[in-house]
């Protein structure tokens, strides 16, 4: 009988995305993030490492590539995970405070604006457009839709695999006609 391998770490990390229900792309960027903080470390397996390696990657981060703040907060939630939830370990504290958003209040286009905009828009990007700012749907939601994922008697729309990995129905107050003009 042959003794079944350790799965490679990578492998781990995904198994444990997948069970917390993160998103495709966030998995994919939590490896992503996982593979540099190994390679800057030369290759040492984590369980090795603690937090003043995760305080040099981070400071690495910040000083020499000039990474947003966002990317340095995510990048904190990732050795977090990467201790806590896969190599079950106590990352100890991190003396590397978590990065400090510029305060921006943000850029809203009125009503008319956005009219403005989606009319100067055909084919599939104008019905893209109205169905982002129609009915708030996530550009990933809105990408995935099918054919079958539209009701058009009952005027609902059907999400799959939306955020969180589950599926929910929008209704439509407004007519659903492809040929409605904005």
């Amino acid at each position: 009988m042959t003794e079944a391998k350790p799965k490679k770490l990578l492998d781990q990390v995904r198994d444990a995305l997948r069970l917390k229900h993160y998103s495709t792309r966030t998995k994919n960027s939590y490896v992503d993030w996982i593979r540099r903080y190994i390679l800057f470390h030369h290759k040492r397996h984590p369980a090795e490492m603690g937090a003043a390696e995760s305080e040099a990657f981070l400071t690495h981060l910040a000083v020499e590539e000039h990474v947003a703040a966002s990317t340095q907060n995510q990048v904190l939630s990732v050795l977090l995970f990467l201790y806590h939830e896969v190599l079950r370990q106590e990352l100890g504290p991190i003396d590397a405070l978590g990065a400090q958003k510029p305060e921006r209040l943000p850029t809203v286009l009125t009503r008319d604006e956005v009219q403005r905009l989606i009319v100067q828009m055909s084919g599939t990007h104008h019905l893209i457009a109205r169905l982002l700012y129609g009915i708030g749907l996530r550009l990933m939601e809105c990408l995935c839709l099918r054919v079958k994922d539209l009701d058009f008697d009952y005027r609902t729309i059907t999400v799959r695999d939306g955020k969180g990995e589950q599926d929910h129905v929008i209704i439509s107050g407004i007519g659903m006609s492809p040929v409605r003009s904005f």
